[in-house]
């Protein structure tokens, strides 16, 4: 690019050609640019796009043990674990959670396989995971915002 006249093309420009004013390539230059930098735009764009998918599915299909496995500890409808001996606490799930179930669950309805009651101590034991904790990063992004 040439600074003294703006041209991309490094061509020196005089104030007139055969007598023609060539005042017209400032604009064209400027235009060059402008589909330039959309062009480079739009392709991050397409790259972009599909990653962002992928984690949004990968999100969904994460997993939640509740509690973690090995634990040998019930619920109690705080989300506390609990001695199994407990009163009023509920038994680990069989299974684990996907984020999806959890995000709709969150949203109001119950995680499968369970009481209203049970759901809802599963979901405070899920609130309160910590980092390090199994199911921890599937919930934490289950949190962030989405576009």
């Amino acid at each position: 690019m040439d600074a003294d006249n703006g041209k991309m093309d490094g061509s020196r420009q005089s104030g007139s050609v055969g007598g023609e004013s060539t005042g017209d390539a400032a604009p064209a230059s400027a235009a060059r640019r402008t589909l330039l930098i959309g062009a480079v735009a739009t392709s991050a764009v397409v790259s972009i796009r599909p990653a962002l998918a992928q984690t949004a599915g990968s999100v969904l299909n994460c997993q939640i043990p509740v509690p973690e496995r090995g634990k040998g500890m019930y619920i109690d409808p705080t989300g506390k674990l609990v001695a199994p001996d407990t009163p009023g606490a509920f038994p680990p799930s069989p299974r684990d959670f996907t984020g999806e179930e959890v995000r709709k669950a969150l949203q109001g309805s119950n995680l499968p396989g369970t009481t209203r009651e049970q759901s809802q101590a599963y979901l405070n034991y899920i609130r309160k995971l910590q980092n390090g904790q199994s199911g921890f990063t599937c919930y934490a992004s289950l949190q962030m915002p989405r576009r």
